[in-house]
């Protein structure tokens, strides 16, 4: 289980106990948190789970792919440098902490 905190562009934020086994974007999809669309269910094809990782958050990712690194220059919103897919973050206990901020808009 790992606590992770999405942050709405309204600055609301709603943190959730997501279980090992699902991805960050399946946590939000889940549990209702406006702005993740995941469009594809998680295949990394489509970019509408786009995230920025909060600089501050004390856990470390995984290495990001090459189809994750194509695909962040399809978002909706800009890509900068702490752009993912939260399709392609899986929950584990080394993410627990994570922050992420949602875009204004996926598609």
């Amino acid at each position: 289980m790992a606590r992770i905190t999405y942050r709405s562009p309204d600055g609301t934020a709603t943190t959730l106990d997501v279980p090992e086994g699902n991805s960050v974007m399946r946590g939000a999809v889940v549990n209702g948190v406006d702005g993740i669309v995941g469009e594809c269910g998680g295949g990394a094809m489509c970019a509408t789970c786009h995230v920025y990782v909060d600089r501050g958050s004390p856990v470390t990712l995984p290495a990001m792919s090459d189809i994750e690194d194509e695909l962040l220059h399809t978002t909706a919103c800009p890509r900068r440098e702490n752009s993912r897919l939260s399709c392609q973050l899986p929950v584990t206990d080394e993410i627990d902490g994570l922050v992420v901020d949602v875009p204004e808009r996926q598609v």
